[in-house]
């Protein structure tokens, strides 16, 4: 081999990126086709929020957004803008914690070499956005407690992207795009319960473990009953987790964290006729896949639209509202954050890990195509608008100048991502009909036999 060959990779060593089982593609692959769409739904609501909240009949939208309604003694008089980031993204959550549980529990990260990559680059790509807004924001105190606005990457926005840019991405890339999302938004909960959450009252924290407890009992004891009808979800869990998620809101902890946590109460694996667990499969689900295939479509049709609708509507006053925003350090550190220390997160902890595990990546990808996805996931909405309502007092000028930051640093990573992703298309193509084609008769892929059905 001359010198100027590349060397061939040790094929003992372990690959990062390497392709999923053919049934964890599949699945997958069903999830990301729902949240694309979801995505698009977030992007008209989003847009349609923003051009009323600039119209002559702002009033109106504001009007709406801060109408208060609900049951006052139980600490639920709030607006509607409110209901929608406490209530309807603790569905949104809900599926969060669902999806991360059936991953560790039954999916391909279970396996720690797998976990391994998607979770260190979810942890860096929180971890440097978090410094750089901090480092801009370190004289100015005031607006310092805004520092993971820009740690969180909306997927559903993300695969709205991938779909109107038509990329190809190969279903690997796609897998550790969604993972490292999920594991993003646990952290994301995970700060916004200890460090967002303001006079905490432990009476209603106690009180939120019962009907915890008793939602976790009835399903990890009836998931056959609860999976194979539908009215029983709706009639006994459904109230459970409504009563834990109000005792969570009236304890000053975020609400949506009652979300995650009833997510992980669901159980994953299926029983045998012996009564023994088994991992789910496509015919015979668990749980936690029944649940998450019943209420996706309400959080990503309904719930997370309207959260955007309510949540991104902001008055930028023209071009001179938008240049006296320029000058705000929250706005400042959110790009930067997002634009930047998204993609600079996950690259440097992927190659840390790369190093110190003697690993490669799979030969069909490149630095490249991970960067183009690191980029990708500067694409932060949803939960960015969140901490952005915690971080602020509504209406102030650092939430409004905020939510302006967010929108421009998502649709500038979305840009630079597709500039990226799009130069690659063919390549993709190429990768994509190697895992399409040459399907034996049980329907499997070739590519595929090797990771087992």
């Amino acid at each position: 081999m001359s010198a100027s060959e590349p060397a061939e990779p040790n094929r003992s060593a372990r690959v990062l990126l390497e392709r999923s089982s053919y049934p964890e593609y599949l699945r997958i692959t069903e999830i990301l086709r729902k949240e694309t769409v979801g995505g698009i739904l977030l992007l008209i609501s989003s847009a349609i929020a923003i051009l009323w909240a600039n119209s002559p009949f702002a009033d109106s939208y504001f009007a709406v957004r801060d109408f208060e309604f609900g049951y006052e003694p139980w600490h639920l008089k709030l607006s509607v803008g409110t209901w929608a980031s406490d209530g309807l993204l603790a569905v949104f959550f809900f599926l969060t914690g669902l999806e991360l549980k059936r991953e560790f529990v039954a999916g391909d990260l279970r396996r720690i070499s797998r976990a391994i990559v998607p979770v260190a680059a979810a942890f860096g790509g929180v971890a440097v956005p978090a410094l750089i807004y901090t480092i801009v924001n370190l004289s100015s105190p005031d607006t310092l407690r805004g520092w993971a606005i820009p740690t969180a990457t909306d997927i559903a926005f993300a695969l709205a992207v991938l779909a109107v840019i038509s990329s190809h991405l190969p279903g690997a890339l796609r897998i550790f795009l969604l993972t490292l999302a999920v594991v993003d938004d646990l952290i994301a909960i995970a700060i916004i319960a200890f460090f967002y959450s303001e006079d905490v009252h432990l009476i209603f924290l106690l009180w939120m473990l019962l009907p915890l407890g008793l939602f976790a009992i009835l399903a990890q004891r009836n998931p056959k009953f609860f999976g194979s009808t539908t009215v029983g979800p709706w009639l006994i869990l459904l109230p459970l987790g409504i009563t834990a998620w109000a005792l969570m809101h009236a304890s000053g902890v975020h609400a949506t964290v009652a979300g995650v946590l009833l997510g992980f109460c669901v159980p994953v694996l299926r029983r045998t006729p012996e009564g023994k667990p088994a991992l789910p499969r496509p015919n015979k689900p668990g749980l936690a896949e029944v649940l998450e295939h019943r209420f996706r479509p309400i959080s990503t049709g309904f719930a997370v639209p309207v959260f955007a609708f309510f949540s991104a509507g902001v008055a930028i006053g023209g071009v001179q509202g938008f240049t006296s925003a320029l000058a705000d350090p929250v706005l400042i550190g959110i790009v930067l954050g997002l634009v930047l220390g998204k993609p600079l997160g996950i690259m440097a902890t992927t190659f840390i890990v790369t190093r110190t595990t003697k690993a490669h990546l799979d030969p069909g990808l490149s630095w490249w195509d991970l960067l183009g996805v690191g980029i990708l996931a500067g694409v932060g909405f949803t939960v960015s608008l969140l901490v952005n309502d915690l971080s602020f007092s509504a209406g102030s000028e650092h939430q409004d100048h905020a939510k302006v930051a967010i929108l421009t640093a998502s649709l500038t990573a979305a840009l630079l991502a597709s500039v990226v992703l799009r130069s690659r298309n063919k390549h993709y193509r190429r990768i994509e009909e190697q895992e399409t084609i040459d399907a034996d008769d049980d329907g499997i892929p070739d590519l595929y036999e090797d990771h087992g059905k």
